[in-house]
């Protein structure tokens, strides 16, 4: 499980430090390699461990290409997907065009969310994260079948 809010720097080169703790793991399960994309939701990038990118990857090979928004939604997670490595520090260099994407600079938040860990520039990341805590007591969580009875306090 990837979790956790981590402050992180983006080097001249354009690598960033996987946090040390999920290292091995990665190393062991997906031999130091990701997979690193665009979120279509948020001004961020994605970055996954290549065994879980393949899960994801078997389910977008099932999407049509001749359904318009199944074919955007594949040509945007595949066509920006790059794959990334560990290097020997536990950086990861991420390619320009998603640097570009997702308007990166030097300080960085790497957000872990189960199978993935985000990449927000900590600008932007401030201002998602005030947004989303101003908005969440107003929702109703009724409207959403998987939330409407979520709970903190049930653990079953």
């Amino acid at each position: 499980m990837l979790r956790g809010a981590h402050s992180i720097s983006l080097d001249q080169k354009g690598r960033i430090a996987v946090p040390a703790k999920y290292r091995d793991t990665i190393k062991s399960e997906s031999d130091g390699r990701f997979v690193c994309t665009i979120d279509i939701q948020n001004p961020c990038l994605l970055l996954f461990p290549l065994n879980n990118w393949e899960k994801l990857e078997q389910k977008l090979s099932k999407l049509s290409s001749t359904n318009p928004l199944e074919s955007k939604l594949q040509r945007l997670l595949l066509g920006y997907a790059a794959d990334c490595e560990l290097d020997s520090s536990g950086r990861v260099l991420i390619p320009v065009t998603l640097r570009n994407y997702a308007k990166l600079t030097k300080d960085l938040m790497i957000i872990g969310q189960l199978n993935r860990f985000e990449i927000w520039s900590t600008e932007v990341w401030n201002e998602k994260i005030a947004e989303d805590l101003q908005s969440i007591p107003g929702e109703d969580w009724s409207k959403s079948e998987r939330l409407k009875d979520f709970s903190l306090n049930d653990y079953e």
